[in-house]
């Protein structure tokens, strides 16, 4: 049962390796593309986070310029939009739609919108989890036949971080949607550029997805192996 459960894990793992390796390919062939193509009003990133931020009334939300390729984020603690260098700074399609993406996150924060309250309030389980979370699964392996508890607290504890994948996915699309509203209302982007715009969000999310099935299988991994021992 071991062996078979290891094969099928694998060839699952080898599968979600490959596929997140094409889809994080694709994402930085999109940018690269799309950071090449020029922003009608010229406005940069941290313009066009500012405009949006502003029109959505959260003009107290700062806009930061942070070190790093990808390392856009949404600190909802200190009520912050952290922009890479080349995101804060560049005039393309590229960047106006990483910029408006995390403002989507500032206005799902002052709106409450729900799966980012329940994200939000997973973070400190997964925080605390990740830093055992692999101590206890192993140990869980080891002692199957003796203590299989372990094994099973463990799985406890890496459902949160699953959970805390399949939440995200609502909570990126629906600032991806909003982002691009905002886009198109405010006429940052045009009939030429916001379609550049809404495939470079999309390959974005791709990425969420994946990480998320990765999670899952993972998770499925741990729990055939607990029950696979259970019987035995």
């Amino acid at each position: 049962m071991i062996l078979t459960t290891n094969t099928l894990y694998w060839v699952i793992f080898i599968g979600i390796a490959l596929l997140s390796w094409i889809v994080s390919h694709r994402l930085k062939a999109k940018f690269e593309k799309y950071s090449r193509v020029a922003l009608p009003s010229g406005m940069s990133g941290c313009d066009v986070a500012r405009k949006m931020l502003a029109d959505h009334g959260l003009s107290h939300v700062a806009v930061t310029s942070v070190r790093g390729m990808l390392t856009d984020h949404y600190n909802p603690a200190n009520r912050t939009v952290n922009l890479s260098e080349s995101v804060y700074h560049g005039r393309s399609v590229a960047a106006a739609a990483v910029a408006a993406h995390e403002c989507g996150h500032a206005v799902q924060h002052a709106r409450a919108y729900a799966p980012l309250k329940m994200r939000s309030s997973l973070v400190p389980v997964v925080s605390f989890s990740s830093h055992i979370v692999q101590w206890v699964l192993l140990g869980g392996m080891l002692m199957l036949r003796t203590f299989p508890q372990l094994l099973l607290a463990g799985i406890i504890l890496f459902a949160f971080t699953t959970l805390f994948s399949f939440v995200t996915l609502p909570v990126e699309i629906n600032a991806s949607r909003r982002a691009l509203a905002w886009l198109s209302n405010a006429g940052i982007t045009n009939v030429y550029t916001h379609d550049k715009a809404e495939d470079a969000l999309r390959s974005a999310a791709y990425t969420y997805v994946v990480a998320a099935l990765g999670s899952l299988a993972t998770l499925l991994y741990y729990v055939m192996i607990f029950l696979g021992g259970r019987r035995n």
